[in-house]
């Protein structure tokens, strides 16, 4: 057999090797756009989220009603539980798009999450998890460059990584 028409006669690799080589360049994504993603991503279902518990300044009276019935939080007042939902995803999902506090943001939005699966909707465990890795990226690996926590530790300690 002529060793022209073999698979790795031209550079001693098979077609799945060089097939599998080629699958490092997925290492070349840059945090930075995987971060970001993942910031604005999250932060638009909590956004909307908070959107249907509000009427302009003001949380409707839907919301308290389903915080009394439907999610039922144990040691919070239904009242109290809406307006403090209400305001962090409104609050929350904002800093993590201009990416401020970006890890605390993430932090706080993931607890929120765990009360959820925990207590509302246990049955939801694969969507949660999703918004749970979306939280893990900027927790575990900072904002990226593309976040005012990036632009102010640059200019407070003229190096980035505090973010």
């Amino acid at each position: 057999m002529n060793n022209a028409m073999t698979p790795t006669a031209s550079s001693g690799r098979t077609l799945p090797q060089k097939l599998y080589d080629g699958l490092h360049l997925l290492d070349r994504i840059p945090h930075d756009a995987i971060a970001l993603l993942s910031r604005v991503s999250i932060a638009a279902v909590f956004w909307q989220s908070g959107q249907t518990k509000v009427e302009g300044w003001h949380v409707t009276d839907n919301a308290i009603y389903l915080f009394e019935t439907d999610y039922k939080l144990p040691f919070v007042d239904p009242w109290l539980a809406a307006h403090l939902s209400a305001l962090a995803e409104h609050l929350f999902p904002l800093l993590l798009v201009i990416g401020l506090a970006s890890r605390l943001s993430a932090l706080a939005l993931l607890g929120m999450t765990l009360v959820i699966e925990i207590f509302v909707y246990p049955d939801a465990w694969p969507t949660h998890g999703t918004w749970a890795v979306c939280f893990l990226v900027v927790i575990a690996g900072g904002p990226g460059r593309v976040s005012l926590d990036h632009f102010i530790a640059k200019r407070l300690w003229g190096r980035p990584g505090l973010e």
